[in-house]
C-alpha cells in the first residue's frame, strides 16, 4: 500500500514535468510547442506549429495513460507513459541534432535548454514510480462466512473409532443389514426389534438373525439369557 502510494506520487510528479516541459525553452530559446509534430519524423524546419499540433499532444497523452495507471494501479500503464515522454524527448534530440549538426549545452549558444530537462527529468521519473509500485495483487481464496473453507477429512480424521475385537457377522444377499440400535428382550429370551427397524421380519417383531436358529440369541455362540422368576 505504501509502495503505491509513493509510487503514484512520483508518478503524477513525472507526468506534471512532461506536460509543462514544452511551455519552456528547449534550443536556442525556441519553446517546446514551437516544434511540430511532424517535424520529428520528417526534418526540424523553423515552421512555428499550434499547439495542438505541437510535441505537448504526445506529452498530453502520456499524463492521460498516467492518470488511468494511477487508478488502476497498473505499473505497465505508467511504464508506457515513461516510455513515451522519454521516447518523443531523444527523437526530437536526433532531429535537430541532424538539423544543427549537433548538440550544445550552454557556450554561445543557448544550445539545449531547462524545457528538455524537464521531460528527461519527467520521463525518468514515471519509470522510477512504475518500479517502485507494487501494483494490484491477486485476490486470496474467499472464506465463507468469516469462516475457512473446510477442509477435507484425511486419513483417520472425521471417521468413527472400529473396535478391532469386534465381531464380524457374514450375511447372505438380500439378509438385513443390522444398522439398528441394540434389541430387547422378552419374556422367552428372544431379541425383538422395534417396529419398522429392521427392514424384513420387522413387522414380525422377531430379530431376523434369530430365523433359522431355533430362538438363539443374536449371536450365534451365545445362549439366550434366562428370565428370572
Amino acid at each position: 500500500m505504501v509502495r503505491n502510494v509513493i509510487g503514484s506520487i512520483l508518478a503524477l510528479a513525472g507526468a506534471t514535468a512532461a506536460v509543462w516541459s514544452p511551455f519552456r525553452a528547449w534550443y536556442d530559446g525556441r519553446h517546446g510547442s514551437d516544434y511540430r509534430i511532424g517535424d520529428l519524423f520528417g526534418g526540424i524546419t523553423d515552421a512555428e506549429a499550434e499547439v495542438i499540433g505541437s510535441i505537448l499532444l504526445p506529452f498530453a497523452f502520456a499524463a492521460l495513460v498516467t492518470l488511468v495507471g494511477v487508478v488502476l494501479r497498473s505499473r505497465l500503464l505508467v511504464a508506457l507513459a515513461g516510455l513515451i515522454v522519454l521516447g518523443f524527448t531523444v527523437l526530437w534530440m536526433v532531429r535537430v541534432g541532424q538539423a544543427e549538426g549537433g548538440l550544445t549545452v550552454g557556450g554561445a549558444r543557448r544550445g539545449l535548454d531547462d524545457g528538455v530537462f524537464f521531460a528527461l527529468g519527467g520521463g525518468v521519473l514515471l519509470l522510477l514510480a512504475a518500479g517502485l509500485m507494487s501494483g494490484r495483487r491477486r485476490a486470496h481464496a474467499a472464506r465463507v462466512d468469516g469462516h475457512e473453507p473446510p477442509r477435507q477429512a484425511g486419513p483417520g480424521q472425521g471417521e468413527a473409532p472400529t473396535d478391532p475385537h469386534a465381531p464380524v457377522y457374514p450375511h447372505d444377499e438380500g439378509s438385513p443389514t443390522r444398522t439398528m440400535d441394540e434389541p430387547h428382550w422378552d419374556q422367552q429370551g428372544r431379541g425383538q426389534w422395534s417396529q419398522g427397524q429392521g427392514g424384513q421380519g420387522g413387522q414380525s417383531g422377531q430379530d431376523p438373525w434369530d430365523q433359522g436358529r431355533g430362538g438363539h440369541g443374536p449371536y450365534p455362540d451365545e445362549p439366550p439369557p434366562r428370565h428370572r422368576s
